[in-house]
C-alpha cells in the first residue's frame, strides 16, 4: 500500500505544456461538481485542508499539481457539470482537461469520481465512453457512499457499474472521505501502478 508522507503544493495551470519540473509519473483525478473531489484528495493525503473543499460547486478551476513524496504528482482536474460559471469558462475547462487527458505523458492513471448516492449521470457516460475511445488508462470510484444505505449499497454500485458499461475485469472502487472506506484499496492501487505491478 502506498504510504503517503510529504505533500507540496507545487502550481495551478491551465495547459499541460506547462507541467512542472522535475517530471515525475501523474495520477489525475476528475468528476463532476460537487462530486467530493477534494474530501477525497484530502483524505488520501491525511490532509484537511490542501485541496480546496467548499459547499459551492466549481471550486477547482485549474489544473493543479501537488507533489507527493518526491514520487509523483497528484493532479486535480477542474470539475465539470453544473458548477456556476459561465459558457466560456466551463469551455476553457474543457479544453484543458482534454488537453491535459490527450498529451500528458506522465499520465499513469485517472480516477473518474462518481456520486455513490445519485449515480452515473450523462456527462459521467460521455466522459468514459470519450476516455475508452481515446485509450486513457482510468478508474472508476464511487464517492459519498457513507451516504447511502447499507440495504441500497450492493444495488446502487451495480447500477453504476451498468450505467458506465464495466465488467467484472474493472470493477468500481467505493470510496468515503468520512469513514475513509476505500482508502486503503485506492492507495494500494496507485502503489501497485507506481512500482509498474
Amino acid at each position: 500500500m502506498l504510504q503517503i508522507k510529504e505533500t507540496v503544493f507545487v502550481k495551478s495551470t491551465m495547459d499541460w505544456r506547462d507541467a512542472p519540473d522535475p517530471v515525475l509519473p501523474e495520477m489525475a483525478f476528475v468528476g463532476r461538481s460537487n462530486v467530493g473531489k477534494s474530501s477525497l484528495i484530502n483524505c488520501l493525503i491525511a490532509r484537511k485542508n490542501l485541496a480546496r473543499v467548499s459547499k459551492q460547486p466549481g471550486k477547482t478551476r485549474s489544473i493543479n499539481y501537488f507533489r507527493i513524496d518526491e514520487a509523483f504528482y497528484l493532479v486535480d482536474l477542474p470539475g465539470y457539470g453544473f458548477a456556476r460559471a459561465s459558457r466560456g469558462e466551463k469551455e476553457t475547462w474543457r479544453k484543458a482537461i482534454e488537453g491535459y487527458l490527450l498529451n500528458s505523458p506522465q499520465l499513469k492513471m485517472l480516477f473518474v469520481l462518481v456520486d455513490g448516492r445519485v449515480g452515473a449521470k450523462e456527462s459521467d457516460i460521455m466522459l468514459v465512453e470519450w476516455l475508452r475511445h481515446n485509450n486513457i488508462p482510468h478508474q472508476i470510484v464511487a464517492t459519498k457512499i457513507d451516504k447511502v444505505k447499507s440495504s441500497q449499497m450492493a444495488r446502487q454500485q451495480k447500477d453504476i457499474q451498468n450505467a458506465l458499461g464495466l465488467g467484472e475485469d474493472n470493477r468500481l472502487i467505493a470510496f468515503s472521505a468520512i469513514t475513509q472506506a476505500g482508502r486503503g484499496a485506492l492507495t494500494g492501487l496507485m502503489g501497485r501502478i507506481l512500482s509498474g505491478g
